[in-house]
């Protein structure tokens, strides 16, 4: 169990992100923008560079043979796209709950995300699902979230600032993020097989570029006293509801895939793609999207404890379905 909890992203990196937010207590002016050490900064042009080794990543062969299967990925990217903003938004109107606060935009913020490629695709291949799709919708998930995600923030965002403007924020997340992949994309072939030769050391480069980002974002929110007003109970509440939010979303997607009778490998990449929300693209979207660096951290909370629970119960999920597919 230590071991399937470790290949899906359980390990020193998921302890580290707990360890950057109880730094960033206790030593906030360190990661602020004010900060001598410029770490803001430095996180930016790291993101750039995770993008650009992502991009070198994409295997031409693999997406195309993953084309095939529309419906699937029409699935998929409905429920990540679509679903999931319309069930936040129901819950809001639905019961008492405070959306002008900064949490509840953190919850549609993580609504609004594209999915995980990493985890996604590891446990897709522990369930026994279908793993060429998985690799095609976690891929193009990622760009297409480039846009999307900016559009369906902007209502929320409006509301609070009169001066946001959509458009800059796809123009600067293409810029960022999705120039970068396509330049990689078209030096797979020159750079592919580097790539997968130091794998294990540009994964140790994403980590530490998310783990920066992370903290910075925290800095400055522990230095504007942005969670004074929340108190423990409140996170552990929040923590309750994003347990129920997964459940729910992968219920559905179950119910969704049977009804279409998918096989059993095609269900299994939508359950473990469709109910995935990606931490690196929340906290490098974030970064754009939230310009005031004081609010990002609160934001960002409810995103990292569904992605903990993401890992930890869909971790116990694809163990069970692996088993299932052995003793069949």
């Amino acid at each position: 169990m230590i071991q399937l909890l470790a290949k899906v992203g359980i390990n020193g990196f998921f302890f580290c992100l707990i360890g950057m937010i109880v730094l960033a207590y206790f030593y906030p002016s360190l990661g602020t923008e004010q900060s001598i050490l410029h770490l803001p900064q430095v996180a930016e042009y790291g993101v750039s560079l995770i993008f650009f080794f992502y991009g070198l990543k994409l295997n031409p062969e693999k997406l195309k043979a993953g084309l095939s299967n529309w419906r699937l990925h029409l699935v998929i990217q409905l429920t990540t796209f679509v679903l999931f903003p319309l069930i936040v938004l129901a819950i809001g109107s639905l019961f008492p709950v405070d959306t002008s606060s900064l949490l509840w935009l953190g919850v549609f913020y993580l609504a609004a995300l594209p999915s995980t490629v990493s985890s996604s695709v590891v446990m897709v291949a522990i369930a026994g699902g279908n793993l060429p799709a998985a690799i095609f919708n976690a891929s193009i998930s990622s760009i297409i979230g480039i846009f999307i995600t900016p559009i369906w923030m902007s209502g929320l965002l409006e509301q609070q600032d009169a001066n946001f403007d959509v458009s800059h924020v796809i123009v600067r997340l293409s810029l960022e993020v999705l120039l970068p992949v396509v330049v990689g994309y078209f030096l797979h072939q020159r750079l592919g097989k580097w790539v997968e030769r130091y794998n294990s050391t540009l994964r140790m480069f994403d980590q530490c570029v998310i783990l920066l980002i992370v903290y910075t974002s925290f800095c400055e929110s522990f230095a504007g006293n942005m969670f004074s007003g929340h108190s423990a109970a409140e996170i552990i509440q929040l923590g309750f509801w994003m347990l129920l939010f997964f459940l729910a979303v992968f219920g559905i997607m179950n119910l969704v895939s049977r009804w279409l009778h998918f096989n059993r490998p095609d269900r299994i990449t939508v359950l473990f793609c469709g109910s995935k929300k990606s931490l690196v693209q929340g906290a490098v979207m974030g970064k754009v999207l939230f310009p005031n660096p004081v609010l990002l951290g609160v934001v960002l909370l409810p995103l990292m404890i569904y992605h903990a629970l993401q890992l930890m119960v869909g971790s116990m999920i694809a163990q069970k379905m692996g088993r299932e597919e052995i003793e069949r």
